[in-house]
């Protein structure tokens, strides 16, 4: 978001991450920002620095940070840095009254019993598989109630203007660092690069084929277009506090991973070479077989754009940043 930002012509930003983790640095080293402080810092740093900020010094919050390591089972991780620090940066935002953004995710539909409508009510009826899951949605049940329970909702409970958005399979620039977490596209590009083919996993469910496994990829690019869009219209009061709430954030199109492998082969100009491998057993009961977003809500909320095909999508990403490292927006 911060190059994305930086090309819309905004530099006086402020940045907050775990800056520790040196892999991390070519990500934003070239970007333009004023400050940098370490996550752990923050709210010290609030404090310390609290007769300079207000709603015109911090105009606007992006909270898009979280521990979204699906494989990683201790629960406590989850809550500390995805519930209780997001709590802390929702509270910020309601005494202050700056417009908060922050990033839910599709893990909350788990096995998609419900369906993968961002209807408020379905909430608390959700059954995330992972704890990763469970702490994105407990996050928004407590939105929720913030926002809309009569015995807890004051005028200082909230900001007046607010929106999750529940990102599906995002893939694009600047996932270097991510390790194992990184988009299938950039490790298939990799396996590609060093083996001249694709591992794509078995299916444990026989309704679904070996790499049928469906998935609502979405490009970084309409992520940045979808929150770009939402804090204009905050900005210049187009977004009324009706539309305050959870929403969905994919294509409304799920594709498989065949697909995208076979996407990514074209990206590349080789001819497709997939071989399929067991599911590692530590994700195999806690593994989504289908998502696929509801785009109607935040349509009707007023986002007209298209967003990127996957083939469009992938063939971007892999022709402008992984065949020649480049990071996003990098000066």
């Amino acid at each position: 978001m911060l190059g994305y930002l930086n090309k819309k012509g905004y530099e006086n930003i402020i940045i907050v991450d775990d800056f520790s983790e040196e892999d991390k640095r070519p990500s934003y080293e070239t970007k333009k920002f004023i400050e940098k402080i370490e996550r752990g810092n923050l709210f010290d740093w609030l404090k310390k620095n609290d007769e300079k900020i207000d709603p015109i010094t911090i105009g606007f919050v992006f909270h898009l940070g979280a521990r979204t390591d699906t494989t990683e089972f201790d629960y406590s991780i989850h809550e500390k840095l995805n519930v209780e620090y997001s709590k802390n940066i929702w509270n910020y935002c309601s005494e202050k009254n700056i417009p908060l953004i922050y990033a839910s995710s599709a893990a909350t539909y788990g096995g998609g019993e419900y369906g993968y409508k961002d209807d408020h009510d379905l909430v608390e009826k959700l059954h995330p598989l992972n704890p990763y899951g469970i702490s994105k949605n407990e996050f928004d049940k407590w939105i929720l109630r913030q926002a809309y329970d009569s015995r807890l909702t004051t005028h200082d409970s909230l900001p007046q203007f607010w929106a999750g958005l529940k990102f599906f399979n995002v893939y694009g620039p600047n996932e270097y660092h991510k390790g194992r977490m990184a988009s299938m596209i950039f490790h298939g590009f990799n396996q590609i690069q060093k083996k001249g083919k694709v591992n794509l996993f078995t299916s444990h469910k026989p309704e679904f084929k070996d790499g049928e496994q469906l998935r609502d990829f979405i490009y970084v690019e309409d992520v940045a277009n979808v929150c770009y869009w939402l804090m204009m219209s905050m900005d210049n009061g187009q977004w009324t506090m009706d539309k305050n709430g959870i929403y969905n954030l994919g294509t409304g199109k799920a594709r498989t991973f065949n697909d995208l492998a076979n996407a990514t082969f074209a990206a590349m100009e080789k001819e497709p070479v997939i071989e399929y491998i067991d599911m590692p057993e530590d994700i195999r009961d806690k593994y989504q077989y289908f998502t696929e977003a509801d785009m109607a809500k935040l349509r009707k909320a007023g986002y007209k754009e298209d967003f990127y095909s996957l083939e469009d999508g992938v063939k971007d990403y892999v022709s402008a940043y992984l065949t020649t490292g480049k990071y996003y927006c990098d000066y």
